[in-house]
């Protein structure tokens, strides 16, 4: 893409401080993406990572700890990402479907200490982008503070509601539920990197649960598609169609925050246990089995403690599709000291 002279103007201003970077956050949109991402690789259709595997498997970071901030670090440290996000334009997508308190969303000292550690790795941008609902997206930044927490920390904001159609490509992947493909924001297919942000917690209207996957249902549109009634009316098909999407994009870390979790209820509101743990990997099918077992650990709902992690729909979907890790002996958990015993009822409850 080129950049359009309203982007180029609206960067100088804020350079120049012509424009006061709140004013700025507010209103980035689609006119300034070709600036923020304009160098960025499409990713669409890329599968999972070499990075964050070993002679073991897949590696899944469990920490266990009573300080999130320390925990995050850790985690990200466990996983040996070195210099994967050096010199990258990074894509933070949160868990930011409503502004309930955590873990309904992303806590927003979770978001702080995940921008830190990729500034420490070198990035060379950070942004972060995301679709709420049924909540307007912009409602839901205000009610968590991300405006200015955005401009305390220096990243920007894409609304991803505020996209033009433009910037909202379709996506038909070839196999796949969904009837005319979908939309997604382009921002997912071109940045560098992406990180995202999932919560660990049970899902009441049909998903089962609600963790990495099923955050990638925040990059189709709602508002002018009829993409989430198209989603909605089969419990089976939508657990499928969930997994469809991740199909266009790949991850290249996902810290998932289990500090408490909802074990039944969800996704805004439910039944809230203590975990005291910090998931991170690099590998979306591995993070979700992993967080399964955690949640059959504090006991959960019929759901999840009937039927086991690789025969979730969602993930059996994913494992078809070859988006990760197809079964549980190839996923290598590491962990700090403290999580040893916790890492061998997870692995426990992996099958």
């Amino acid at each position: 893409m080129q950049p359009t002279a309203n982007g180029n103007e609206e960067r100088a201003n804020i350079l120049n401080g012509k424009l006061d970077r709140r004013s700025f956050i507010r209103g980035l949109s689609g006119a300034s993406l070709s600036w923020l991402f304009g160098s960025g690789v499409a990713k669409a259709g890329q599968n999972v990572k070499k990075h964050g595997k070993d002679e073991q498997g897949t590696r899944v970071a469990v920490v266990n700890t009573d300080d999130r901030k320390e925990g995050v670090a850790k985690a990200i440290s466990l996983l040996d990402l070195n210099s994967e996000f050096s010199d990258s334009e990074v894509l933070i997508k949160p868990n930011f479907n409503t502004a309930d308190p955590f873990p309904a969303s992303t806590h927003n000292e979770t978001l702080i200490k995940v921008v830190e550690e990729l500034r420490n790795r070198g990035a060379s941008s950070i942004t972060l982008g995301e679709r709420s609902g049924p909540p307007s997206t912009e409602d839901v930044l205000a009610d968590k503070g991300i405006y200015e927490l955005a401009e305390d920390l220096e990243f920007d904001l894409i609304n991803f509601d505020k996209l033009p159609e433009e910037d909202l490509p379709v996506q038909r992947p070839s196999k796949s539920h969904w009837n005319e493909g979908f939309r997604v924001a382009r921002p997912i297919l071109e940045a560098d990197r992406i990180v995202s942000t999932p919560c660990l917690k049970t899902h009441q209207f049909g998903g089962v649960f609600t963790m990495s996957l099923k955050l990638s249902v925040g990059i189709v549109p709602r508002v002018g598609y009829n993409y989430m009634r198209e989603l909605h009316p089969s419990s089976t098909k939508m657990r499928k169609m969930i997994a469809e999407i991740n199909q266009v994009y790949s991850p290249d870390l996902i810290l998932m925050d289990g500090m408490e979790v909802f074990t039944d209820g969800g996704p805004s509101s439910g039944e809230r246990k203590r975990a005291n743990l910090i998931v991170a990997g690099t590998d979306r099918v591995a993070v979700d089995a992993v967080g399964i077992a955690i949640l059959k650990t504090l006991g959960s709902n019929e759901e999840i403690m009937g039927t086991d992690a690789f025969q979730q729909e969602q993930i059996k979907r994913a494992v078809e599709l070859g988006l990760g890790v197809d079964d549980p002996e190839k996923i290598n958990l590491v962990g700090n000291k403290k999580a040893q015993s916790r890492i061998n009822e997870i692995r426990a409850n992996l099958s």
